[in-house]
């Protein structure tokens, strides 16, 4: 907390979930913060207030400030917070015009990037742009600001891609793959994807093919150097853009696993729109999930939202006084404390037979217990006798009637191929085998424990019931926050 005391800090990303629970944090601890400059994706300086007030203070995440400081929140806000409209997928971060950017330069001492796009079946000129171009201005933004004191950057525990055994807190260099295929270039792969978007716009393609084209290209690179989607694929790119320019910047990596709800700050079970495993959550409680791919000892590596949050700020505070060429944590839980799918699939019955959602008609949306399939094959297997057939059948009746079935057989064909899509995306994580290795981020627990601050600051999986989580925290701020 002293750490934070008159520091000015620059938080790009602001509205994302991580950021907005940081900044919540921050101001919840250390309100006597220098500044806190939010960079936002926005025209103006009126739209940056508009988002902001709209998509962070008028979430529920910020009650407990409410309830704190009442009426003079709003005064706490216009003192400590400074709105940067910008777009760091843009040179210069979109900045070159704005009012902000000399002051920023002279005062900022740390800059945490938190913008990214998280869709792991993005469009490839998007992720690409936000997620691995958008690091490079940053960095060298952040090498622009003369009393720098470190660079955070947060990245994903799932960079690894599809690995066995322990994954190690190891960085990346320029070019590297996963798979051993040489040639990596993001220069390259810039040029890939306007050669593309140049092809598709002679051609005349519409805007929904140009979207497919964009999102098959950024999976067929990934594929091809060894990663499962686009998403991981641009965040690895990201770190070895980091690499590769920071020089001697004093930087710090968060890698975190699967993140979840908040466990206890500011309250438990804050969630925002449906993430990962949650769509799996919210599929079952709907009565819509019947069946499922998952390896069933395969871990599932959940962390709540503030443990990262938590382990952010205790990693940039131990690097003020240790500062280093470049350390990286993982924040997740399979090391420590993991939890497997078949728990989920426990906890969910559980509290959904108990307390069932309520249909639009009233009624108790009954589950069930859920068939798991424990390979790919026994599953692909599976929807083929169940849907497959039935779609072959409707094409040869289609043809038959002379195409009075083809509005019907189209739709159904378009969302088979999408759930088999999505299957193939989450693939990697429903049979995941590895454990990260947490040895740099025990570091900073066992530094925490030695202290008196563990209330402001959970930081350890092994705190964690996972059964008492998800049916007191999780499940019930899934269903407040999120369902409704």
């Amino acid at each position: 907390m002293e750490f934070l005391e008159n520091k000015n800090i620059l938080i790009t990303g602001a509205t994302g979930f991580l950021a907005k629970i940081l900044v919540e944090k921050i101001l919840g601890i250390q309100p006597n913060v220098k500044k806190l400059y939010l960079l936002l994706r926005a025209a103006d300086e009126t739209e940056a207030k508009k988002r902001f007030y709209n998509e962070v203070i008028e979430k529920d995440l910020f009650q407990v400030l409410r309830k704190k400081w009442g009426a003079n929140l709003n005064t706490l806000i216009s003192e400590k917070i400074c709105l940067v409209p910008g777009e760091i997928s843009l040179s210069q971060m979109g900045l070159k015009d704005s009012i902000w950017v000399d002051e920023m330069k002279n005062r900022v001492e740390i800059v945490i990037n938190l913008a990214a796009t998280t869709d792991f079946d993005e469009r490839y000129d998007v992720a690409l742009g936000t997620n691995t171009i958008g690091v490079e201005h940053v960095v060298r933004f952040a090498k622009e600001c003369r009393n720098l004191k470190l660079l955070v950057h947060v990245s994903t525990a799932y960079v690894s891609g599809e690995r066995d055994g322990v994954i190690l807190e190891s960085s990346y260099k320029m070019g590297d793959s996963l798979n051993g295929f040489k040639g990596l270039d993001i220069e390259e792969e810039q040029a890939i994807v306007a050669d593309k978007l140049k092809q598709l716009k002679e051609s005349g393609a519409t805007e929904e093919f140009v979207t497919q084209a964009m999102k098959d290209l950024g999976l067929e690179r990934a594929n091809l150097y060894g990663w499962p989607n686009t998403y991981v694929f641009t965040k690895a790119m990201a770190e070895m853009t980091i690499g590769d320019l920071k020089n001697d910047l004093p930087l710090i990596i968060i890698r975190p696993t699967i993140v979840t709800s908040t466990y206890k700050e500011p309250f438990p079970g804050w969630v925002e729109g449906v993430r990962t495993i949650d769509s799996i959550i919210v599929g079952y409680a709907k009565g819509k999930l019947t069946c499922f791919a998952a390896g069933t000892n395969s871990s599932l590596d959940l962390i709540p939202a503030d443990i990262v949050v938590n382990t952010m700020i205790m990693a940039m505070a131990v690097h003020k006084d240790q500062p280093s060429d470049q350390t990286i944590y993982h924040v997740g839980s399979s090391a420590r404390n993991s939890m497997t799918h078949i728990d989920l699939q426990r906890f969910s019955y559980q509290y959904f037979t108990q307390k069932p959602l309520i249909d639009k008609n009233g009624k108790a949306i009954k589950v069930g217990k859920v068939t798991l399939f424990n390979s790919m094959a026994k599953f692909h297997r599976y929807l083929a006798i169940r849907y497959l057939i039935f779609l072959k059948g409707l094409e040869f009746a289609n043809i038959a009637f002379c195409h009075s079935f083809q509005d019907k057989y189209v739709d159904m064909r378009r969302k088979f191929n999408l759930v088999m899509r999505l299957i193939e995306l989450y693939r990697p994580y429903l049979f995941f085998n590895a454990i990260f290795d947490d040895t740099n981020t025990e570091r900073l627990r066992n530094d925490i424990r030695n202290k008196d601050t563990n209330e402001a600051f959970v930081m350890d999986p092994k705190d964690i019931n996972w059964e008492d989580y998800f049916l007191n925290v999780h499940f019930p701020g899934l269903v407040k926050h999120v369902i409704r």
